[in-house]
């Protein structure tokens, strides 16, 4: 089958001026780290079922597993409690309280056991009088709770939005994150605020959003499961114009969790979602229970050259420049760089259903990728090297369903002998451009 479509690349190069940023120094790339949530929900069931209770022994063992296991080695530093750590009620002065019965040592010990394995420790809380399971929100108590949260040397603050007037978040999340800032106690601050919003109508003000979060969320949680990961990844695509903008170094867009090594993804749909939250430069903080990860999973949460990809210091977001009959291309563009010319990730995505595999062929130059010099190209799940291609080299990938083949395509210096292609060109300006490529190298075997 063969297809003549048109590609549009947009620019996103400017993205770090855009807007004002949250400068308390924190989140230069996406944070990485362990979360509870998704897999481990509120199960406050330590009678009968204590190894998977949302309790000290389970983040403390997390801890133990992210460092022994090689994921500290790779980025994963945080161990961020979510939702249910709380007593229904406040202590007699006002301050929060651990449950007496499942963190017996009470938070600033969990946080101190954290930081003895040299990782970093995170907490949650919500805008509202409630969070979402009910426990004790922050609403009356904001300089409170911060200043508490810094006496228990907390590292990163998760604030969700359950009982809250979605109007009073434009007030309520900057309130909060001033009074965090106030504590001098350096902790990164990841907000709800836009997805209530969006969620009641209304339009976040995401020059606001920002300049007062280093994180936040624009969607649905995710769930554990395929088609749960592919609403989050149309979201992504067919909002882009208006989310890309708002990403840079030290204030992310936030897909949600990694649910690699669940039990809802195959082994390709890992995969992906690892690959697009690399694109997209997400968080990657896993939700999945460290002691009983099947090895291949733990590979691709531990891909040392993906993981580069979502760290990459430009702090580019990136986004999808195709869509047509099951086949998506995402592109990202990253360090390093020459003159005008970036270098790229490139991820090609099969979401048909037919059940074989898809073959992809396409030139670099009809990407968008025109650097004279060509780029040296490489698979980051194969490891495998394709060498240094010209921008008129075309590249064939076969991708399985609802799999992923990611490529690295960095950029390399303008040799002699491609002076004649650099002359034919309209000189290439990644900061204005908008490029319409016509091609039709699509091929469905």
């Amino acid at each position: 089958m063969s297809l003549k479509i048109t590609v549009v690349i947009v620019s996103v190069l400017i993205v770090a001026t855009a807007v004002l940023a949250l400068e308390n120094g924190l989140a230069r790339t996406p944070p990485m780290g362990w979360l509870a949530w998704e897999r481990f929900r509120c199960n406050t069931d330590c009678k009968n079922d204590p190894d998977n209770c949302i309790s000290e022994r389970l983040f403390r063992t997390m801890a133990d597993l992210v460092v022994s296991e090689g994921y500290a080695d790779v980025g994963y530093e945080y161990i961020n409690v979510d939702d249910c750590w709380l007593e229904k009620e406040r202590s007699f002065s006002g301050q929060l309280v651990a449950d007496r019965q499942r963190f017996p040592s009470g938070m600033r010990s969990l946080a101190d056991y954290v930081h003895a394995k040299g990782l970093k420790f995170g907490i949650y809380e919500d805008f509202g009088n409630y969070t979402c399971a009910g426990y004790p929100g922050v609403l009356g108590y904001l300089q409170l709770d911060a200043q508490t949260f810094a006496e228990w040397d907390v590292d990163y603050v998760k604030l969700d939005g359950c009982y809250a007037h979605p109007s009073e978040m434009d007030r309520g999340y900057p309130e909060f994150g001033y009074h965090l800032n106030r504590t001098g106690r350096p902790m990164i601050y990841s907000c709800s605020w836009p997805v209530y919003q969006i969620y009641a109508g209304m339009q976040p003000n995401f020059s606001s959003i920002v300049e007062h979060c280093n994180l936040w969320r624009n969607y649905d949680d995710i769930q554990d499961s395929w088609k749960s990961l592919e609403t989050i990844i149309d979201y992504y695509g067919d909002n882009q114009d208006v989310i890309i903008p708002n990403a840079g170094p030290g204030h992310w867009n936030d897909p949600d969790m990694l649910i690699i090594g669940n039990f809802g993804l195959s082994y390709e749909q890992s995969k992906t979602q690892m690959a697009l939250w690399a694109i997209l430069a997400a968080p990657l903080l896993m939700s999945v229970d460290l002691r009983t990860i099947r090895p291949e999973y733990k590979a691709i949460l531990q891909n040392k050259k993906i993981i580069a990809v979502d760290q990459d210091p430009l702090g580019i977001q990136g986004r999808r420049i195709y869509k047509h009959s099951g086949i998506e291309i995402w592109a990202r563009p990253i360090s390093p760089t020459y003159q005008n010319y970036f270098s790229y990730a490139l991820a090609f995505v099969n979401r048909r259903v037919d059940g074989t595999p898809s073959d992809i062929a396409v030139t670099l130059q009809e990407l968008g990728l025109y650097n004279p010099g060509g780029y040296a190209v490489e698979d980051l799940y194969e490891d495998v090297s394709y060498g240094v291609l010209t921008p008129q080299t075309k590249i064939k990938v076969k991708v399985n369903p609802s799999g992923v083949v990611i490529l690295r395509a960095d950029v390399r210096p303008t040799r002699a002998l491609a002076q004649q292609f650099l002359e034919s060109r309209t000189p290439y300006d990644p900061y204005q451009q908008v490029f319409q490529v016509r091609r039709s190298s699509f091929q469905k075997k």
